[in-house]
């Protein structure tokens, strides 16, 4: 945790600024805190692994007492909530010699089929149309001069485009899930400042913060969502925006549906900010077809019917709410991969990969990726090794158009 992120933070019950009272390892260079406890006017935080943890519950007691003792592994493995099996199998994970990877620690983190979610997410539809809008519309004025909030951003996947392309003061990535701001610190978006936070609760930051607040693919999951509807505005700027890709209808047919709502509530709670609703389908669809983002359709709840889901603009800044043409980058920021959805054999001097889902469960959810990745694909070169950008030449840009090939961070499989 950098230690100008304290003055973002505020406790979530009583609203006043948390400071350092007890700090085992402050590297004075880079103005990081490693670990330590953080108190207000009404309780104390744990900060450990570099996530100040703003969520009260046993497991943070317990994690901050381990602090205290002196114990900065034993409160991280708390704060991992994982039982005995996992536990050995993540410290042996841990103590090996070679880099461990992104799959190796997801998989071992993760208890259920959100680690295999997460994954495969750098394909994935929903994620390839959250992409495109936040690399869009975050290059407007005035959002390129506030520091963005990445809510229940997970592991982080959405956190690196924004790190990666937004000119910002900074991106806070927020989740109450310690493993996943773990992941996402040391592998998926090492740049981000993460806070572990419940956004079932008021959330710890001042009003008025962030320039741009988004939650993707997670509003539908959250019970409070009045309460996150009202804190979203009040700390979002009065110029600003807050997005909110792939949220679930509760009109139509969603896979893992959550608790969602219908279109009009959704409108309605975020009212005071102009929310406009669009057809996730129409925006894909133009996204892959066209290279376009229609955002001047502001669709009526009526007109959404029964669609299984929606995006959400809401901002007081009606020029973002136009058409954009859409310019698909080719640099790599980490290291350009075979999409994993794709099983590689050699024949020859070439290679054939072949679409391969990783459950039948996923393969329905996400069956529009479909549209654009082909079932079968041969490539005049070796993709079993690690892959020579020399080698593939030109065919290496028209790949990655393609996401067959995928820019992927470091160690991540």
């Amino acid at each position: 945790m950098r230690h100008d992120l304290l003055t973002l933070l505020r406790c979530p019950f009583c609203g006043t600024q948390p400071s350092l009272i007890n700090n085992n390892s402050l590297v004075q260079e880079s103005n990081h805190v490693e670990s330590g406890v953080l108190g207000c006017a009404c309780c104390a935080f744990p900060v450990v692994a570099g996530i100040p943890v703003m969520v009260t519950n046993e497991t943070t007691t317990k994690a901050m007492h381990e602090l205290e003792a002196g114990h900065p592994e034993a409160a991280f493995l708390s704060l991992l909530e994982l039982d005995k099996t996992r536990t050995t199998a993540f410290r042996k994970l841990l103590q090996q010699d070679k880099p461990i990877t992104y799959r190796q620690a997801v998989d071992i983190l993760s208890s259920d089929e959100e680690g295999t979610y997460f994954f495969y997410r750098f394909t994935d539809p929903t994620y390839l149309l959250a992409k495109a809008l936040l690399e869009t519309i975050s290059q407007e004025s005035p959002l390129t001069a506030g520091m963005t909030l990445d809510l229940c951003g997970g592991s982080g996947h959405l956190t690196r485009v924004m790190t990666s392309s937004k000119p910002t003061k900074g991106v806070v990535l927020a989740d109450k899930a310690f493993w996943k701001l773990w992941l996402a610190t040391h592998f998926v978006a090492p740049e981000c400042n993460p806070v572990c936070c419940d956004a079932n609760q008021p959330l710890p930051f001042p009003r008025e913060t962030f320039s741009m607040v988004t939650l993707s693919d997670a509003f539908s999951y959250i019970w409070q969502k009045r309460l996150l509807s009202e804190e979203m505005m009040r700390i979002c700027e009065p110029a600003g925006a807050i997005v909110i890709p792939h949220v679930h209808n509760a009109l139509g047919e969603n896979f893992s549906a959550g608790l969602p709502l219908e279109p009009a509530a959704y409108q309605e709670l975020l009212s005071p900010c102009n929310p406009h609703l669009f057809s996730d389908r129409t925006l894909l669809n133009d996204f892959l077809k066209c290279n376009t983002l229609d955002l001047k359709r502001n669709l009526t709840p009526e007109t959404i019917g029964r669609e299984p889901s929606l995006t959400i603009v809401a901002t007081q800044q009606q020029s973002l709410f136009r058409e954009y043409s859409l310019t698909q980058t080719d640099a790599v920021t980490g290291s350009l991969q075979v999409n994993p959805l794709y099983r590689v054999t050699r024949q020859g001097n070439t290679s054939v990969l072949t679409l391969t889902f990783p459950t039948p469960e996923y393969e329905e959810e996400f069956r529009a990726c479909q549209q654009y990745l082909k079932d079968t694909v041969t490539v005049n070169a070796d993709l079993t090794n690690p892959i020579s950008l020399e080698e593939l030449g030109s065919d290496a840009k028209d790949l990655m158009r393609r996401y067959i090939l995928i820019d992927a961070p470091p160690h991540y499989y």
